[in-house]
């Protein structure tokens, strides 16, 4: 249980300044982060992957003319001959794919100075973010995440922090910087603008130890699946600009962009190791609440929308990884499989909270 204490007023104002400079802040690295992909060169992996979508035509065209020249002569009941032309055999690609790399860096200097600055940008964001969260909660002595402005700004903050983590791991994903900071501003946006709430004590429901373990396993998997979702729909897009290179197209009028991106085969790897990573985690996230459940409510599930959401989220991340470890199912099947249960979380994040009325209902709060 929480003590309740006295609203620290100054530390709330100081919270609200700090929040209202990091999304200052963001917007600039969001404009780095767009003169980057604009006006830069292409990557490495644009350059290799251009490379093998060449090789791939021309080891096609190889193979149509060595099918052309196979032929089986056979006798026929009549005493004539007829010529059996074996199939051509249409593969999508030939060769390994390209390595992962950091997008939209590439060569190009002006480029690569460009995402620096995007980056170190959006590390000062972070902090001023990180500080406008935690004097948040020490303003009223309890976790940051108690409403849905709290869990709004938490949510984004954890997003950014493993966006960062991951370059700090010298993980070439500079590519997530432009969609991460998007949503960031989105997210924060809509926090201060609509669910934006007094900093205050908590209701009775979450006056609970548990607060600080269901809601923050919660966060971690949100931010996580949203990365995963991000590369899930960049590889839809890679994967159609790869298609339509490979067919000798040029792509569309987002070519440029698309060509900065690793490959296709990259990202959707990307993203089934970040659905594949998280869903222990979001699995505790979900037996926690369960628990929780039953020391507020006297029982483990009531059918409440929060909790039928969270499961249906659970069934749609535990089909895609099914699918994908039994079945094989990869590409864009396995891509559109894991945006529905993204747009699952989605719903039960927003939806179900503001829309829906439950026990779980707190967007006013």
């Amino acid at each position: 249980m929480f003590v309740a204490a006295e609203v620290n007023d100054n530390l709330a104002q100081i919270s609200n300044v700090l929040m209202y400079s990091a999304m200052a802040v963001y917007t600039l690295s969001f404009l780095a982060h767009c003169m980057e992909w604009v006006f830069g060169s292409r990557s490495r992996v644009a350059v290799q992957s251009a490379a093998l979508a060449a090789a791939s035509r021309a080891s096609e065209a190889a193979e149509a003319a060595k099918a052309s020249a196979v032929s089986v002569t056979v006798a026929t009941r009549g005493g004539g001959t007829m010529t059996l032309e074996r199939p051509r055999v249409v593969t999508r690609s030939a060769g390994r794919p390209a390595k992962d790399g950091p997008g939209a860096a590439g060569t190009d200097q002006r480029a690569d100075v460009l995402g620096r600055m995007a980056v170190s940008l959006t590390a000062l964001a972070f902090v001023l973010h990180f500080g406008s969260v935690v004097a948040r909660g020490v303003s009223v002595q309890r976790p940051p995440w108690g409403n849905m402005y709290e869990f709004s700004t938490a949510f984004s903050l954890m997003a950014v922090g493993t966006y960062l983590g991951l370059l700090l791991a010298k993980r070439p994903v500079r590519w997530l910087g432009l969609p991460v900071t998007t949503a960031v501003l989105l997210d924060l946006g809509l926090a201060v603008s609509v669910l934006y709430t007094e900093s205050d004590q908590l209701v009775p429901a979450l006056d609970s130890y548990w607060l600080w373990i269901h809601v923050s396993t919660a966060i971690i998997s949100g931010a996580a699946l949203y990365l995963g979702a991000v590369a899930a729909v960049l590889y839809l897009f890679k994967d159609r600009y790869e298609a339509a290179r490979l067919a000798g197209r040029d792509g569309g009028r987002l070519a440029t962009v698309w060509q900065r991106l690793p490959s296709a085969a990259s990202l959707d790897k990307f993203a089934y190791r970040v659905n594949a990573l998280i869903f222990p985690l979001y699995t505790f996230a979900i037996i926690a609440g369960a628990i929780w459940a039953e020391a507020a409510w006297g029982r483990y599930w009531g059918w409440d929308p929060k909790e039928i959401w969270s499961f249906v989220t659970w069934v749609g991340y535990a089909a895609y990884l099914h699918a994908r470890a039994t079945a094989g199912w990869k590409g864009r099947r396995a891509a559109y499989l894991a945006l529905i249960a993204f747009a699952c979380f989605l719903f039960n994040y927003y939806g179900v909270n503001i829309f829906i009325t439950g026990k779980h209902s707190y967007a006013g709060v």
